[in-house]
Formats: C-alpha cells, structure tokens, sequence
C-alpha cells in the first residue's frame, strides 16, 4: 500500500511539475534543443546547400594576400567597389554584403566615394542592417528610406526613433537591404533567424525577408522567425581568388561563375570575429547563417515544429503508464528496457521529422519519462531493502541469517513467507530438574547459565538447518522442513540432536559443581504439521502446530530414565540409512490409544 502510494505520489508532483513546464516555465525546452542540435549536426550533412547561393569569403588567406592591394583591415570601400564591378558583369540575381557599412572612411574619402558611385549603378546590391538595443537614430522610421522596406503597424508610434545601423556611405535611396540580427535562444545559441523585427509599432524586414519579397519567395505566415534548417558545408571563394582574378586582363576563372547566383560577401576569419553558436559548432560564420535563412527561404525548406504543448500529452502518457507499470510490479529492467526502446524510437522519429522538415520536441516528454523512471526505480528499491530488513529481522530469529540473505539475493522471499500445512520434522529440549536447579542459584547465575547454554545449542540448530520456533522456559522448540523446503529435514533434524547431546558434554566439564546434575531430553517426530505466522493482528510468530507438534513434546518428556534422545518411528523411517537406531520398546502417550514405538538414535560407525 506504501508503495503505490509512493508511486502515486511521485507521479502527482511530476504531473503538477509538466503542467508548470509546458504552461508558462518551459524549463524543459532546453533539452528538446539540445537533443535537436545533435540531430541537426548528424542531418547537415546529409541536406545539401543550393549551389545558387555563393558565399564570397574574406578568409585569413584572403587577408594576408589581400595586405599588398589593399592594405590591412579594414579595407577602403574601393575594393569592394571593384569587386562588385567585376560580379555584376556577370549578371548575378543578387550581391548581398556581410559586412557593416555604416561608418563614413574620413580617410579615404574617394575610395567612399567610389563605392557609392558603384552602388548607385548596380541595383542588385543589398546591405544589412543592425537594429541595437537601445538608443534612438536621427530620423524618425516614417522619414528612412523606403528601399528598407519598414512599415508602420496599426498604432505605430510616429515618432519613434528605431536605433539602426544603416549602411550610411551609401545614398539613402540606394540603402537597399534589411536586419541581420543574430537570434540568440536562452542559451545563447541560434537556432532560428528573424524575418523581421518591431519597434514601437514599426516592422523592420530582415535582409532574407527583402530577398524573399523581391524574388517572390513565399513567406511564412504570422510568424516573425524561422527555424533554421542548416545545411552541409557551403562553397566558400576566397575574397583574394576572385578579385585578383577580375585585375588579370587574362582572366583564370570561368566567365559565367556567379551567373543567376545570390553572391554573398562576408568572413570566416576569426580575427573579424563575425562567428557565432549554433547547433552546427559553437564558432559558426555569420555569413553562412545569412546563406542558410535566404536558402531556407528560397527553398521554402525551413523546419516547421508543432506547438509545444501538444507533447505534454505525450509526457503524461509516459508517466501514467510508467506507473501503472511500476504498480503492478512489472520488472524495473523490464520497464527500463521498454523505455530505452521507446528513446531509440523517438530518436528515429525525430530524424524521420528532419528530412520531412519538421522539428519534433520529442526529449523533454521522454526526460520527464526518465526521471520517473529512476524515481520509481528508487523507490522500488527502497521498498525491497526495507523488506529485506525486515524479513531478515523476521526470520533472522528463526533461521540463520546467512539462508535469509541467501534467499534475499536468489529473490526466493517468497519462500519464507509461504504457509500452510507440510511435512516437517520437530524437535524440543529441555532440561532435566531446571526447576530445583533454579531454587538453589541466584536469578542472575541462571541467566547466565542458560544464555550461554542457548546460544550453544541454537548455534547448532542454525547449523544443520533447523528454525527455531521459541524458547518456553528451559525448553527449545525447533522444526526442519519449513519455511525453506528441506527434503532430508528427519535426517538433519537427528543430526542436530546428536550434536546437541554432545555439545552437552562439553557445557558439562564447564559447570564444576552442577556437571553431575545438569542434563537434557530431546524427542523428536516427523509428520504434518500447519506453519506459518500465528497469533493477533498486532503480534504474529512465525510457529508450527498440530498433532506432529503434540507428540514430539510428548516423546520428549519420555526421554527421563530411557536416552537423552529419543526419536518416532516417523522420523526413523525417514532417515533410516542414515543411522543407528536402538529401539527402546512402545510407550503410552497422553492423547494417543496406540502406543508410541521410540528408538535412540546413533552415528553409525
């Protein structure tokens, strides 16, 4: 009763625990990301990236070839204004830059100036844009220019200032381009990438989202970011190979390589410091998140994921069943087995959901499973070491402890609790004149005497597989047979009495004065007899009774004047080739109209 309860229990707080999860805390989430991220890294590189879309790379390479042309970074505009002279005449469908260009070069004026001159001729040219966190701009959203695309939302503030980095070295109506923030989760790790952002009632479109609107690409709807869906590794160009190439008047590379193709301009070089966490690594380029959200978007394959909600059903399933599993003391390995087959599933589910483009937060329902599981497991566990206690502590009175852990470990506990009528073996002993023995010594040598004497002959008992039912006075009252089935228990049972009327001897040279006085009866029957836990609701020992039990007391008080161990002939028939038997004739016993035929058992020799 304890034990379900326990269950229960354990399932009602981890019930209350998802509700709060999945309604409002989703402290969950964080392992449905992580387990996607793994997924993600092991589906990249079996989702190939467009070959229209071209990343340009202002590598490390580029930049130590680039110091002799152009100096150290940053470069003057004039270079990127060559380069976009020498990409346009291959008619690419656009040229995107990476690259911030919202600080005036007061050095280098003309190399501004040219850059500015190119851009004004080349339409094709988009620019990001940064929205920061907080300050304001000098114009109002409504007063930037309309090649950013921003609109105002029903009750937009007209007087908001939205704090945007602009790509200021160019004129306004050639500032074509949009937002390239970077959408860190919790963690701090990308996983999705805006389509647009708001300010104050004003909607700024990202740059994938400018290219989308002018390409017709379709958008999703009511959402204002997406799940990326990375790809395998894209074509990188060295910035260095394609300029140097465009100054050769014998050109080395092919005429028409970025023809139709979106060209990105951006850097990989750690020294620019434009790397940021994703699923994918933890220094991932910037300019390859770009390439993948305008992939994505051109492809319309960015990864769709159900509400989150809708998997919290699939947790409490998991529980419910756990515990109805747990309750009904289904096996933990069992259970455990189960469950591990169940994450292996949802692994292959989740993958399967990958390659259909969907995002299924599969873990955390199976994390909740899992720490219901070791809580349960736990619990079970505690439930069994207390009934190994506690049966120990039973039976450890009766038995000898070792067969109880015997027992325990070989899960055969059931056998100690097992009751009814069996075929046992019984035996008592008492002392011989204890009563005037008693009269003529202190209480405290009689204890004495006796616990030294019990321990002896208990010793014994416990030795040859007897269960000690109890001691009443001066007697000891043992049985074989029950509660571990014992197919010889006549044969160990008249072993046992054998060696206590030994051990006797050896006591007696102990006692000086009381070694002539000092002696014992053991009788012994076997027979049917009912065993199991016998007394009130409160207090329960763990006894035989019946006939068998009767006529072994009977047999044992018969021993007086005949053999210290006298045995039926039930128990010699049991055990008759085992030893030597010395018949000592019939006796009348009280209760019986047949007469006992009793026998002194011997080792043979």
């Amino acid at each position: 009763m304890l034990r379900r309860f326990s269950y229960l229990t354990l399932l009602l707080v981890l019930l209350a625990l998802l509700a709060a999860d999945y309604g409002w805390l989703n402290f969950s989430r964080i392992i449905d990301e992580r387990a996607g991220d793994q997924l993600l890294r092991w589906h990249a590189p079996r989702h190939p990236a467009t070959s229209d879309i071209v990343v340009i790379d202002i590598d490390q390479k580029s930049l130590e070839v680039m110091n002799e042309d152009a100096g150290k970074w940053p470069w003057p505009r004039s270079t990127h204004a060559e380069l976009i002279m020498a990409l346009s005449a291959q008619q690419p469908r656009a040229i995107v830059f990476d690259i911030l260009f919202n600080e005036l070069d007061v050095d280098r004026p003309d190399a501004d100036a040219l850059f500015r001159e190119t851009v004004a001729t080349t339409p094709n040219v988009l620019f990001p844009t940064l929205l920061l966190n907080e300050g304001s701009s000098n114009f109002k959203a409504g007063e930037l220019p309309k090649s950013l695309q921003i609109t105002a939302l029903p009750g937009a503030n007209p007087q908001a200032r939205p704090p945007l980095l602009l790509p200021n070295i160019v004129l306004p109506q050639h500032q074509r381009g949009g937002l390239i923030n970077f959408a860190a989760d919790g963690d701090g790790i990308g996983r999705n990438y805006y389509l647009y952002r708001d300010y104050q009632g004003w909607r700024i479109p990202a740059l994938p989202t400018v290219l989308a609107r002018q390409f017709g690409w379709p958008l999703p709807a009511h959402a204002d970011s997406i799940r990326l869906n990375w790809h395998g590794e894209r074509q990188h160009i060295p910035f260095a190979d394609v300029y140097q190439d465009a100054q050769r008047e014998k050109k080395q590379r092919p005429a028409n390589e970025f023809r139709d193709k979106i060209v990105i301009i951006g850097t990989a070089a750690p020294g620019l410091w434009d790397l940021r966490p994703t699923p994918l690594d933890s220094l991932y380029p910037g300019v390859d998140i770009l390439a993948t959200a305008i992939d994505n978007l051109q492809h319309g394959d960015w990864l769709h994921s159900p509400p989150r909600g809708w998997f919290a059903v699939l947790a409490a399933a998991l529980l419910l069943l756990l515990t109805l599993g747990f309750q009904r003391k289904v096996n933990t390995l069992k259970l455990g087995t189960l469950l591990l087959g169940l994450s292996v599933l949802a692994l292959a589910l989740g993958w399967y959901g990958l390659s259909r483009r969907y995002f299924l937060p599969l873990a955390a329902p199976l994390a909740w499973a899992w720490v219901y599981f070791w809580g349960a497991a736990l619990l079970a566990y505690l439930a069994e070491k207390a009934q190994r206690e506690q049966a120990i502590a039973m039976f450890g009175r009766v038995i000898d402890k070792r067969v109880v852990a015997e027992l325990m470990n070989a899960g055969d506990i059931h056998k100690l609790k097992e009751a009814g009528s069996r075929e046992i073996t019984v035996l008592f002993s008492d002392i011989r004149g204890f009563t005037t023995l008693s009269e003529t010594r202190s209480p405290e040598y009689i204890v004495n005497l006796l616990n030294r004497y019990f321990s002896r002959q208990v010793e014994i008992i416990f030795k040859h597989g007897g269960t000690l039912d109890k001691f009443i006075g001066d007697a000891i009252m043992a049985f074989w047979g029950a509660p571990v089935d014992d197919p010889d228990h006549a044969r160990n049972a008249v072993a046992a009495a054998i060696e206590m009327s030994a051990e006797l001897e050896r006591f007696k040279t102990e006692l000086t004065d009381l070694g002539a006085d000092f002696d014992i009866g053991i009788g012994l029957h076997t027979g049917r007899a009912v065993v199991g836990f016998i007394g009130a609701e409160a207090q329960t020992n763990y006894t035989t009774i019946g006939d068998t039990v009767n006529l072994a007391s009977r047999i044992e008080g018969l021993t007086k004047g005949v053999s210290r161990v006298l045995v039926s002939d039930a128990t010699r028939a049991a055990c008759a080739d085992e030893f030597e038997f010395i018949p000592h004739g019939s006796h009348h016993v009280k209760g019986r109209e047949q007469p006992v035929d009793l026998f002194e058992p011997r080792e043979k020799r």
